[in-house]
């Protein structure tokens, strides 16, 4: 019974030295980490597939797609998937290391995603914040402005 009183709920031996630090020391500290941590995934470019994705696909097959579709999975890329409906976004990125793959779902209304285009499109940093909201991206010019009415 040593195992049970070593794991139990409140015991000292479960929270870690650190632990107490970090809830000591408020948000600004937590805040720091997550802004270190998501510096840690470089996107230089972002690509759109036209094409819908089946949202069940995994990395393997999302990984597969975007050869098929791109040539290859070039490091510092993000590759962006929706399904038919376009209420669900998948976006697949090579860190140069390994591959992340990501999910958005939106509850209500769907993406702006191209239906007549084939192929692939590049957007820009400010085309991809929109498009992650649901805002119509096509018409976010590179400096933010709205470029068509």
């Amino acid at each position: 019974m040593r195992a049970a009183a070593i794991h139990r709920v409140g015991s000292a031996t479960r929270t870690s030295p650190g632990a107490r630090a970090l809830a000591d020391d408020g948000c600004s500290r937590l805040c720091s980490m997550a802004a270190r941590d998501a510096a840690l995934i470089r996107v230089d470019t972002l690509w759109l597939a036209v094409e819908p994705l089946d949202m069940r696909a995994g990395t393997e097959v999302t990984l597969r797609r975007v050869v098929a579709v791109f040539g290859a999975a070039r490091p510092h890329h993000a590759y962006l998937f929706a399904n038919r409906r376009a209420n669900r976004m998948k976006v697949l990125v090579h860190d140069g290391i390994g591959v992340w793959l990501a999910a958005r779902r939106l509850n209500a209304g769907r993406f702006v995603w191209p239906r007549d285009v084939t192929g692939t499109l590049s957007l820009s940093c400010t085309q991809f914040d929109a498009l992650v909201l649901g805002l119509p991206w096509q018409r976010v010019g590179e400096a933010g402005v709205i470029t068509l009415l």
